[in-house]
């Protein structure tokens, strides 16, 4: 209305110097001629107004209802999801399982991970790890020299790779179970600070006697005290899924792990004790001898896990973070029937940049040390190492490039080895 006041009012004079020119009854003579037009008067407003409100109502119910229907297929308020994508490059020189020469072929890898997490009570939690990767398999998946921690060779295809639901049964007793788990996500204490920067081998004190694991169906009970004492138990089954063997039966495969330890700020000491029926999951860190043939259903092992990690108080310094492991094991049903080995593991944090991390690991990868009646031991000295150094441009990224060998880590056929591999991981 005030713009319209407005217009009249600088009309008026225009139309008045206008009459003395235009014949404005000759004007009005030619509009009565034509067909009458339709009338602006205030009802004719007050119904387009009223119009335009109903379809600017009807188009704000349709974005409320579309919006409705996303949050109702959208994550629930107790979900969070994260993940990482991560790249590779690198070459080998020699693998042991393979034996195939990998000097100056240079191979690129990646894998890419979501982790999703949901809580329905507010202490339990629903974890599911979508994966997928490809690449590895061409250099670094070879046992136990060259499996890079991060190595996954899906295909390209992204596949559920982990998925259990952990809740409370008391104050400080958790319950774990879940169809696609390992044994080592169920222990009750971390049994070694040492983060490896390239080989799998040196994860949580030597992937090998009792925590060397492939995806399975698992169980687990932990208890945590105040005082730093922890114990737990878990059992892992391969056969689980399979009608024809079925869950912890004579012909599954499967492992059952007894852990005891004592955790304070800045030290731990733990034995884990370890029984397998065909399975040889200490194979991320054993040699040939002892891997060979363990998969069947009729070999059975028994291990001792022991160990044991240091750090001090205070980063950015010379002194290193120490992580010790010894792993003993008897068999039954294999040719060999002792086996033992260790790992040593040093990082320095905080050295030249807040958040980069120097790792130096060394060890024997579990090695024979007792034949059963007619056997031969092959004269070998196991021997595996790692060097690397990580950084973070940002709080996103960490680029490792790291370096990696070792002697007679499988058999002497192939008793040589040496990598080098520069891993970035993006967080997100």
């Amino acid at each position: 209305m005030l713009v319209a006041g407005a217009s009249l009012s600088l009309i008026a004079p225009i139309a008045a110097q206008a009459s003395d020119v235009v014949n404005i009854e000759e004007m009005n003579g030619y509009s009565r001629s034509q067909k009458k037009s339709s009338r602006l008067d205030s009802k004719t407003f007050i119904n387009d107004v009223s119009e335009d409100i109903a379809n600017l109502k009807g188009r704000l119910d349709g974005l409320e209802a579309r919006t409705n229907e996303y949050e109702a297929g959208g994550f629930s308020d107790t979900t969070t999801l994260d993940g990482k994508a991560v790249f590779a490059i690198g070459t080998v020189d020699n693998g042991a399982n393979t034996g195939t020469n990998h000097q100056e072929r240079i191979t690129s890898n990646y894998v890419y991970q979501m982790n999703l997490n949901t809580s329905f009570t507010g202490d339990d939690n629903l974890y599911v790890r979508l994966k997928a990767g490809d690449g590895w398999k061409s250099s670094f998946t070879s046992k136990p020299d060259t499996y890079h921690i991060e190595a996954k060779d899906t295909g390209d295809s992204f596949n559920v790779d982990k998925i259990w639901y952990t809740f409370p049964v008391t104050d400080k007793v958790t319950a774990t179970i879940g169809p696609k788990i390992e044994n080592y996500y169920m222990l009750a204490a971390t049994p070694s600070v040492y983060k490896p920067g390239a080989l799998k081998a040196f994860k949580l004190g030597g992937h090998g006697a009792a925590f060397g694991a492939s995806t399975s169906t698992g169980v687990g009970l932990k208890y945590v005290a105040d005082n730093g004492f922890a114990a737990s138990v878990t059992g892992n089954s391969k056969g689980a899924t399979s009608a024809s063997k079925g869950f912890f039966t004579a012909e599954d495969q499967n492992k059952v792990n007894a852990q005891l330890a004592y955790t304070d700020d800045n030290y731990h000491l733990s034995a884990t004790l370890s029984t397998q029926r065909g399975w040889n999951s200490w194979s991320y860190f054993s040699t040939y001898e002892v891997s060979n043939g363990a998969g069947d259903t009729s070999v059975k092992s028994d291990s001792v896990a022991l160990r044991g990690w240091w750090r001090p108080e205070e980063t950015g310094t010379a002194v290193p973070s120490i992580s010790l492991g010894y792993d003993t094991m008897s068999f039954t049903g294999h040719t060999i029937t002792e086996a033992s080995g260790f790992t040593v593991g040093l990082n320095w944090a905080d050295m030249f940049q807040a958040d980069d991390k120097i790792g130096i690991a060394v060890g024997q990868p579990i090695d024979a040390t007792e034949a059963a009646s007619g056997t031969t031991l092959a004269n070998i000295d196991p021997f595996l190492w790692e060097i690397y150094y990580s950084f973070r441009p940002n709080e996103s990224i960490e680029v490792t490039p790291a370096i990696f060998g070792g002697t007679d880590t499988y058999k002497t056929t192939y008793n040589d080895v040496f990598g080098a591999v520069l891993t970035t991981t993006f967080k997100f």
